[in-house]
C-alpha cells in the first residue's frame, strides 16, 4: 500500500505543526511548507528527523516552489495566511492570502491533489444571527476598515476553490475555524487574545482588552481542530463542502481574561485588566458574537469538540510557561500547575 503524501502550508505554525505531528503518527508522509515568518522550527522538533517528514522553506508567493513541493501529494492542506491587520496595513494580508491560494490551486491542478483550505469564522463578519451555519450570510463592514481585509481574502479563497472544483473537477474542502488555541500557538496577538492574556498574567501586568470586553467568542482547543482536519482529509463525504470547526461554548473576552488570570495567579488575586479603545489603533469594527453551528461537521465528519475551555487553557498555560522558559523569559509557576500535579 502506498504511503499517503500530504503537503501542509504553514506547517511550522500553530495548527500546521500540530497537524503535522498527528499525520506522521497516522502513517502519512508530510511535506511541510513554510517561510518561517510566523512559524518556528521549534514547533517541529519532534518530527524533524522522521523519515516521513521533509521541510521546504519557501514562501507561498513563490509559485514554482509551491508547485514543486506539491509533486506526488494526494492532498494539500493550505494553512499559511496573514491575519487581521491591527497594527499594520492590509496589503500583505490581501496579497499573501490571494496569491497563496492561487498558487496552491494551480499546484493542485498539476498534481490532481485534494485541497483542504483554512478559511475563518471571520467571514461571517457582522451577521447578527448566531449561531452561524455554513449557509449563513457573510456580512462585512466598510472598505476603509482594514480589519475586513482578512475576511475578504478568505471569501475570495472560498470562491476560488469552488470555481476550481467546477472547472477542473478537483475535490476541495473549506474549513471555517473558530478561535483556535493550544500548544505551539504564537505568543503575540498573531496567536489570538489568549496568548497575550497568558503572558500578561504571568508577568503580573494588566491584561489588555480591546473595546469593552463584552464581545463573545467560541475558543477551540487545537487538538479538536486537528481531528476535524484529519477527518476531512480521509472522508470523501467532506469533499466540496464548507465546514464550521469549533467549540460551541461562548465566553466574553473579559470573561476569558478573568478565567486566565485565575488559572495563572489564583482566585485570591483580583484580575488586572486594561480596556483599550478601538480608536487607539485606527478605524475599527468588531464582531459582538461569534458562535458556530457544527451540525454539518457532526453529521458528516463525526466531529465533536472533546476539550472544554478550562481544561484546554490549563494545558496551554503550562505549554506557554515551558516555551517562555526555553526562551529565557522569567516566568512564575502558574496556580494551575499545582492542580495538574495533585
Amino acid at each position: 500500500m502506498t504511503t499517503p503524501r500530504v503537503m501542509i502550508t504553514g506547517a511550522a505554525g500553530f495548527i500546521g505543526s500540530n497537524l503535522t505531528m498527528t499525520l506522521i503518527n497516522r502513517g502519512y508522509e508530510v511535506v511541510a511548507f513554510d517561510n518561517l515568518s510566523q512559524g518556528t522550527l521549534d514547533n517541529l522538533t519532534t518530527v524533524a528527523d522522521h523519515p516521513r517528514f521533509s521541510l521546504v522553506e519557501a514562501d507561498i508567493r513563490d509559485k514554482d516552489a509551491v508547485t514543486k513541493a506539491a509533486e506526488g501529494c494526494q492532498a494539500i492542506v493550505h494553512l499559511a495566511a496573514y491575519k487581521i491587520p491591527r497594527y499594520s496595513d492590509a496589503y500583505d494580508t490581501l496579497m499573501i492570502n490571494a496569491l497563496g491560494s492561487e498558487h496552491v490551486a494551480q499546484a493542485a491542478i498539476a498534481t490532481k491533489a485534494k485541497i483542504i483550505a483554512a478559511s475563518t469564522s471571520d467571514v461571517y463578519g457582522k451577521n447578527p444571527q448566531v449561531p452561524f451555519n455554513e449557509n449563513s450570510n457573510l456580512v462585512v463592514g466598510n472598505p476603509d476598515v482594514k480589519r475586513w481585509s482578512y475576511a475578504i481574502s478568505k471569501m475570495f479563497e472560498e470562491q476560488l476553490l469552488f470555481a476550481l472544483h467546477e472547472r477542473f473537477g478537483l475535490d476541495v474542502v473549506l474549513l471555517r475555524f473558530f478561535g483556535g488555541y493550544g500548544p505551539h500557538q504564537n505568543m503575540t496577538w498573531w496567536g489570538g487574545p489568549q496568548s497575550v492574556f497568558i503572558n500578561h498574567a504571568l508577568d503580573d501586568q494588566a491584561i489588555p482588552i480591546h473595546g469593552d470586553g463584552q464581545q463573545t467568542r467560541s475558543f477551540t482547543y487545537v487538538g479538536d481542530h486537528v481531528a476535524g482536519i484529519t477527518s476531512t482529509i480521509e472522508l470523501p463525504a467532506a469533499n466540496n463542502l464548507v465546514f464550521n470547526l469549533g467549540a460551541t461554548q461562548e465566553i466574553t473576552i473579559e470573561g476569558l481574561a478573568r478565567l486566565i488570570w485565575r488559572l495563572v495567579r489564583g482566585e485570591h488575586e483580583q484580575a488586572k485588566i486594561e480596556f483599550i479603545p478601538y480608536e487607539s489603533f485606527g478605524k475599527y469594527e468588531d464582531v459582538m458574537r461569534r458562535v458556530p453551528d457544527i451540525t454539518r461537521a457532526r453529521t458528516l465528519l463525526g466531529f465533536e469538540p472533546q476539550t472544554d475551555l478550562e481544561t484546554g487553557l490549563r494545558r496551554t498555560i503550562l505549554w506557554q510557561v515551558a516555551r517562555r522558559r526555553a526562551l529565557g523569559i522569567p516566568t512564575i509557576d502558574p496556580v494551575c500547575l499545582e492542580a495538574e500535579t495533585l
